[in-house]
This record gives structure tokens, C-alpha cells and sequence, in this order.
């Protein structure tokens, strides 16, 4: 990016950098705790889910290129040791220590929240200053908030079916 155009971007780039490796941090955490977390799962509703879960972490990484082009383009140098990830990020990363799909699901629902909040300031810190940046994270909030819906659709529907399984067994 030239310097005219990173000078009317946002008045503190070095601040937007570093919302930028947080959120750089966090996507390849989610991109793991998804693809982890589909290969590991088990319970009703596993392969469904499995397959739309490595769709999600796809996206994540598809994000992760975005955060990091945008990064380079402001003058930033990206986080660059995955040791730092958890340094740099607000979102946790949960260790699919149990695999049952229910578990799995709530745990990428947490770090789909926390995303949505992470890309909600960074559009809030850009809008009207810095157009790319602005875009590029309503971008990928949108495409959080799908993720967000989709999990709460599985594990509405997987209570339904708790609920159907309870009352057959009455």
C-alpha cells in the first residue's frame, strides 16, 4: 500500500496492525480446532457435520490469506511464529480433548463468537477510514456469522433429536 493511501486509512496503523495479527492468530487457531475437531469427532450426525466443518476451516484459512495480504499491504509484518498465535489471539483455542459432536460443535461456536466480535471492531475501527480493511472484515464477519448459524442449526437439531430419542424410550 503507498503512503498517501496508508495515511488516510486510519489515524493509528500500528493499532490496526495489531487487531489485524490477533485476527491473523485466531484464524489459523480456528482453521486447526475445525480441521482437528472434524477428523477426531464422533456421535449422531458425525459425518454430516465432519464434512461442513472442513468446508469452515477451509474458509478460516481462505481469511487468514486475506488478514495477512492486508497486513503486508498497511506495512505490518504478520505474526510468523505459530507460537505466538496464542500470544496474539483473544479467542481460545479448546483442545478437542472430547470428541462427541455436541462438544466439538460448542467449542467452535465459542471461537465463531469470539470472531464475530473481533471482526465487528476491527469494521467499527475502519469504517468511513480505511475502505479496504473496512470491507475486508464485513467480508469475513459475514462469513462467521454463517458459520455461527450453521452450528447453532446442528446442535439445535441434535437436542430435537435427544428429545425424540427420550420420548421413544417413555
Amino acid at each position: 500500500m503507498g503512503k498517501e493511501a496508508i495515511s488516510v486509512s486510519v489515524h493509528d496503523v500500528n493499532k490496526l496492525i495489531g487487531m489485524l495479527n490477533g485476527a491473523l492468530a485466531e484464524e489459523w487457531l480456528a482453521y486447526y480446532q475445525y480441521w482437528i475437531g472434524a477428523r477426531l469427532m464422533e456421535g449422531p450426525m458425525r459425518l454430516e457435520v465432519e464434512a461442513e466443518l472442513l468446508v469452515h476451516a477451509n474458509e478460516e484459512l481462505g481469511h487468514a490469506v486475506l488478514v495477512v495480504d492486508r497486513i503486508i499491504q498497511l506495512g505490518g509484518t504478520p505474526v510468523i511464529n505459530p507460537k505466538d498465535w496464542a500470544k496474539h489471539a483473544r479467542c481460545a483455542y479448546e483442545e478437542p480433548s472430547d470428541p462427541y459432536v455436541e462438544k466439538i460443535l460448542e467449542q467452535n461456536l465459542a471461537g465463531e463468537r469470539c470472531a464475530i466480535k473481533r471482526y465487528q471492531e476491527i469494521a467499527d475501527y475502519t469504517n468511513g477510514k480505511d475502505h479496504a480493511t473496512y470491507q475486508m472484515a464485513v467480508q469475513i464477519l459475514n462469513d462467521e456469522l454463517e458459520h455461527e448459524d450453521d452450528i447453532e442449526s446442528w446442535l439445535a437439531d441434535l437436542n430435537r433429536m435427544k428429545e425424540e430419542w427420550k420420548k421413544a424410550r417413555m
